[in-house]
């Protein structure tokens, strides 16, 4: 299996789990990092995630996740909250923030800049738009390498 192969699955397990705890499913990752795998499951809900949710969650889905048994690879189960600065990866995550102010870096330079800043105004048929201060911007979803909601302290 691969790794979108793992992470759908994960999802699919994860289904009844949030909808029993009143938390919704933010995003699932499968990872390497160093020579540790770790499947992160980022919940949601509004007013925020407690420790709590995250506890109920893990403890059930680590036990669906043994009962399954899919990920041949040893791994670290992780759930929490996507955090302030959550990444927008798929496109609920960018209409849910619409209105928000993003940061989006690109692979390649645009004019002598990777990073902009600006209101996320729309995102239609894989294209983000943004209200930068010198205009609105769209960039392709093959053309970005992160996009986050800014943390304003």
């Amino acid at each position: 299996m691969s790794k979108r192969d793992y992470e759908t699955r994960t999802e699919e397990l994860l289904i009844p789990i949030v909808e029993k705890f009143g938390v919704t499913i933010y995003d699932v990752e499968f990872v390497k990092e160093g020579s540790d795998y770790y499947l992160r499951a980022f919940i949601d809900k509004d007013g925020g995630v407690t420790i709590e949710d995250c506890e109920n969650v893990s403890r059930a889905l680590s036990d669906e996740m043994d009962r399954d048994d899919f990920i041949s690879e040893a791994y670290i189960l992780e759930v929490s909250s996507p955090g302030l600065g959550r990444t927008l990866k798929k496109e609920r995550h960018y209409q849910n923030s619409l209105g928000e102010e993003v940061e989006i870096k690109t692979y390649k330079p645009i004019g002598k800049d990777k990073e902009f800043v600006g209101i996320l105004k729309s995102y239609e048929e894989g294209t983000v738009t943004i209200e930068t201060e010198s205009g609105d911007m769209s960039f392709t979803k093959d053309m970005i390498a992160n996009a986050r909601l800014t943390i304003d302290f």
